[in-house]
């Protein structure tokens, strides 16, 4: 029997390859498999042909992204204001795959970067805003240049950036992927983190909008709003902040910068060719927002 349809699929391209596994190839060109075999059926994807450019990609849940789609045959432009890290992260995913450094607060940094990016792989396939930071303390001990670097950075540096690369992407008439690290904190708000929270909030309503705008020109916008992760962030808050969290948890663990991951590739697969302006949140249930 014949699998259901991948969206972007055609039924015409499905070839048997044993008795039980079919492939494809998804509206991107990208290798598809349809495993039947054992309990349940398992769609793998392939990302090769593909170009992902990945912010935050020194660390924590940038560089876990840029593993997943690097794993998955994507050439990765990993983006990231710590050289050193950068560095560490492009050899440690290899292949064709390049680092650019660039401090998303700075416009003219994210416009040169957009221009090395290109030179170098072309135009990119697959977009993930995964930079950002956090300081946690009560709103009235905030401080004028923490809200602006906060802006700047998890607000402005995906808007900037992204405008940045849909200017050539749009004149080319270039499907793409966009993919906007978010926050549940931007969902349900979040002790300590009030500005931070706003920020987050302001990139959703970000991703529907422009989900919106680009839907005709074939480019998807999605968010993955990631609960409390185990990263250097969650690593520096007191001890029974962190103790609490864990135990708020329905599923009793932290998220792991790979779980993250696994959402962002999703959008960024063939899986997702006909979902656009949605938020996912992988957050162990902790947040059960509708």
């Amino acid at each position: 029997m014949i699998p259901p349809l991948v969206p972007g699929a055609s039924q015409t391209h499905w070839r048997q390859t044993n008795q039980q596994d079919w492939s494809s190839t998804d509206g991107l060109g990208n290798a598809v498999r349809f495993a039947s075999s054992g309990a349940g059926k398992v769609a793998e994807m392939e990302l090769g042909n593909t170009v992902a450019v990945v912010t935050g990609a020194a660390s924590g849940i940038g560089r876990a992204v840029a593993e997943a789609m690097a794993t998955a045959g994507a050439t990765v432009a990993a983006v990231d204001r710590d050289a050193d890290g950068l560095a560490d992260t492009v050899r440690a995913i290899g292949g064709a795959s390049s680092g650019h450094q660039a401090d998303l607060a700075d416009k003219d940094a994210i416009l040169a970067m957009r221009d090395e990016v290109i030179a170098a792989h072309g135009l990119p396939d697959v977009i993930v805003n995964a930079a950002g930071f956090d300081r946690v303390e009560p709103f009235m001990q905030n401080d004028d240049a923490l809200w602006e670097s906060l802006a700047a950075v998890n607000f402005l540096g995906p808007v900037r950036l992204t405008h940045a690369f849909l200017e050539p992407i749009l004149a080319a008439e270039h499907p793409a992927k966009i993919v906007n690290i978010a926050s549940d904190a931007g969902r349900v708000g979040s002790v300590g983190e009030t500005v931070y929270a706003g920020t987050k909030g302001g990139l959703i309503a970000f991703t529907k909008s422009l989900a919106r705008e680009m839907a005709r020109h074939r480019i998807n916008v999605n968010c993955v709003c990631p609960g409390p992760t185990d990263t250097p962030l969650f690593a520096s808050l007191p001890e029974k902040l962190r103790e609490g969290l864990v135990r708020a948890i329905p599923l009793r663990r932290l998220a792991t910068p790979q779980d993250v991951a696994g959402a962002v590739l999703f959008f960024a697969s063939g899986h997702a060719d006909y979902i656009t302006g949605q938020v996912l949140s992988v957050s162990g249930g902790l947040t059960m927002a509708g």
